[in-house]
């Protein structure tokens, strides 16, 4: 019902999620007589702020088009390699056409980054690509949203996600693949590759595991905490809802977004509500800045 409930919410807040837009752009445009009234830098600076609050926002593009190579740029070109229900698995292929640069390429190590599933998208890491891209044969997991899966696909678990690794690797190739997991993967990905090795397989050459608690006893957090005080069946009743109609994965249990948002907003709330205020205040100033450069002000 909460899921259901938020997006009734989401629903509601959506016409005056966009009036905001208007007004701010309305208040903060320079050639706006609204413009020139008083005080009407904070209210295009608080419309802004409040659509940025309510509005959906799109998966990103990776738009990575070219990568430069020893001063010289090089097309690139974004490729799907395989296609699961919940994933796909992204490569990004450089081209060049001269025989040397060609040669260089095929030389170049090939690298498996594994994003984080949930909370994020896998162009967070764009920036990590595109550097990758300049010595190395890139590709990423980019993880589906879970609620826009079919229910008919089934759920997702985490023996799912370790196949899936598993899956990718021997796709790619292990002997010549290196492996980077990001945060939230690096358990599955140890346990895929663990898993391999027990079997006799071919496993990565290099298993790169950033900013992922392996040993959950290192440095606890405050999520660490709660997952020690609190029982197993209060985290399914109070985190995993099914998504609503109508989203195609209707009915699937998932631990929404929205949800995993407050759980970070609520580790730091001082620290977001800064950032918040501080995106207004910047409003403010550029809306002044920007209407007394045009002479709007006197």
């Amino acid at each position: 019902m909460l899921y259901q409930m938020h997006e009734l919410g989401r629903a509601w807040l959506a016409p005056m999620t966009y009036w905001a837009d208007a007004m701010s752009k309305a208040f903060g445009a320079h050639g706006s007589w609204l413009s020139a009234m008083p005080g009407a830098a904070q209210v295009s600076a608080g419309n802004e702020l409040f659509y940025r609050l309510g509005k959906d926002y799109e998966k990103p593009e990776f738009r990575i088009t070219t990568v430069e190579v020893e001063g010289r740029e090089f097309p690139v070109v974004e490729q799907v390699a395989l296609r699961k229900p919940f994933c796909r698995l992204l490569h990004f292929k450089r081209f060049a056409d001269d025989r040397a640069s060609v040669e260089a390429f095929a030389d170049d190590p090939t690298v498996l980054v594994v994003a984080p599933l949930s909370g994020h998208h896998a162009t967070l890491l764009r920036d990590t690509v595109r550097t990758l891209l300049r010595d190395h044969d890139v590709y990423i997991t980019d993880w589906v949203d879970a609620r826009m899966v079919p229910a008919g696909e089934g759920p997702f678990h985490l023996d799912d996600y370790v196949l899936y690794v598993e899956e990718f690797i021997r796709h790619i190739g292990a002997e010549q693949l290196h492996v980077i997991s990001v945060c939230q993967p690096t358990v599955p990905v140890l346990a895929a590759v663990s898993l391999m090795a027990a079997r006799g397989e071919a496993t990565p050459r290099s298993l790169v595991m950033m900013g992922g608690p392996i040993d959950t006893r290192e440095n606890p957090t405050k999520v660490n905490d709660l997952a020690v005080y609190k029982p197993m069946w209060w985290f399914e009743s109070q985190l995993i809802h099914p998504v609503p109609a109508p989203y195609p994965g209707a009915g699937r249990r998932v631990y929404p977004g929205f949800l995993q948002h407050m759980g970070f907003v609520a580790m730091n709330p001082e620290r977001h509500f800064q950032s918040h205020y501080e995106f207004y205040e910047h409003g403010v100033v550029f809306v002044v800045e920007a209407t007394m450069r045009f002479g709007v002000l006197h």
